[in-house]
């Protein structure tokens, strides 16, 4: 195992984002974050981040780019935990909603990586992107966070066969957590009360596993579930 060293955390101020840039920070590593919100301080110490809408691809670039720029242009890791979601069934979803979970989930992702691709390839770096349970099993009324989350799935090993011996590459698979992402859905699409979801501390563990092999070992995919997961196998 490595030290982290500098972890980019989309989605860093909250759920799996937030606990991942805490185990970073408690691994001795240097979180930075692109979000919509600015991070939660550590230990007292405000976290580097950069406030961009990942919807918007190329602000995403230039997010990348500046965070790092101004930290020495270092980067040893990229998690992709920014994920946004509408239920509903397709023809009952607004167009410009269905099309930003697509941008936010897929497109965001696909430009965070391009841009700190760069910065990797110099460090042999890894990525750890986040899918989802629901990008390997399609549910109804969640047409448009499948079809980003299969995305995913499919850009993560292309990527993986694209650089492979230049950067590490990782597909993180979760399934449901405890987190706030479903506290704006309709009732009839939140977790029943009794839900067995994971603690989102939990995957971060998993996730900073992948971040710190060693050279030359990757773990390629990576799925983590609460025991009983009603969306796994």
């Amino acid at each position: 195992m490595r030290d982290p060293g500098t972890v980019l955390v989309t989605g860093g101020a909250s759920g799996l984002g937030a606990a991942v840039v805490a185990a970073v920070a408690r691994a001795g590593g240097r979180p930075l974050v692109l979000d919509l919100a600015p991070p939660a301080d550590i230990g007292g110490v405000p976290v580097d981040h950069v406030l961009v809408d990942l919807a918007d691809a190329r602000a995403a670039e230039r997010a990348v780019r500046e965070l790092v720029d101004r930290g020495g242009g270092e980067l040893d890791g990229v998690l992709t935990a920014a994920g946004t979601d509408r239920c509903g069934a397709l023809g009952d979803v607004d167009g410009a909603a269905w099309d930003r979970v697509v941008r936010v989930n897929l497109f965001g992702t696909a430009a965070v990586v391009r841009a700190a691709l760069p910065y990797l390839e110099r460090s042999h770096g890894t990525v750890v992107t986040v899918s989802s349970t629901l990008g390997l099993k399609a549910v109804g009324d969640a047409t448009a966070y499948c079809a980003s989350k299969f995305g995913v799935v499919g850009f993560t090993r292309a990527l993986a066969a694209e650089t492979r011996g230049r950067v590490g590459v990782t597909l993180l698979i979760p399934g449901g957590m405890h987190t706030a992402f479903f506290d704006d859905r309709d009732e009839r699409y939140k977790p029943p009360p009794d839900a067995k979801l994971n603690r989102p501390e939990d995957t971060a563990a998993a996730a900073l596993f992948a971040l710190t092999q060693p050279p030359g070992c990757e773990v390629r995919e990576l799925v983590v579930a609460s025991s009983e997961e009603g969306s796994w196998p």
